[in-house]
C-alpha cells in the first residue's frame, strides 16, 4: 500500500483516478491546484506524485521543477498526466525529474499498470 498525491484540477477525472487507486489498496490525498500539490508535497511524505501538466496556480511541470529543489523530496517518484504529450513536452518533464509520463485520455487499467510497475 503506498501513500499517493493526486494533482489534478479536473473534478471527474480526481474521482476516477482517485476511486481506481483506492480500490487497488493505495492511500489517496488530494490536490485541486499546483499551489496545493506544493504545499501538500512540502508537509507529508508520498510514495507517488501524479501530476496533471496543465494546472491553475501552478503547473504540473512547476510543481515538479520546485518539488526537486527540496532535498528530502527528490527521490519521490513523479507521474505525469497530459493532454499534451507531444515527445518534446514528454523529454521536458523527463529532464526536469519526472519517472514517467501517461498521456490523456487513458484508461483505468492502463494507470493501475503504470502506477504499480513505479511503485515495484
Amino acid at each position: 500500500m503506498a501513500m499517493i498525491l493526486l494533482a489534478e484540477d479536473e473534478a471527474v477525472l480526481r474521482m476516477l483516478i482517485g476511486d481506481t487507486l483506492e480500490d487497488e489498496g493505495h492511500l489517496l490525498d488530494i490536490a485541486c491546484d499546483g499551489e496545493e500539490a506544493l504545499q501538500k508535497i512540502s508537509h507529508n511524505q508520498y510514495d507517488l506524485l501524479i501530476l496533471d501538466y496543465m494546472m491553475p496556480k501552478l503547473t504540473g511541470f512547476e510543481v515538479l521543477t520546485r518539488m526537486k529543489q527540496m532535498t528530502d523530496k527528490q527521490a519521490v517518484k513523479v507521474l505525469i498526466l497530459s493532454a499534451k504529450s507531444q515527445h518534446a513536452e514528454q523529454e521536458k518533464m523527463r529532464a526536469a525529474g519526472a519517472d514517467d509520463f501517461m498521456p490523456k485520455p487513458f484508461s483505468p487499467l492502463e494507470l493501475v499498470r503504470k502506477v504499480g510497475d513505479m511503485l515495484a
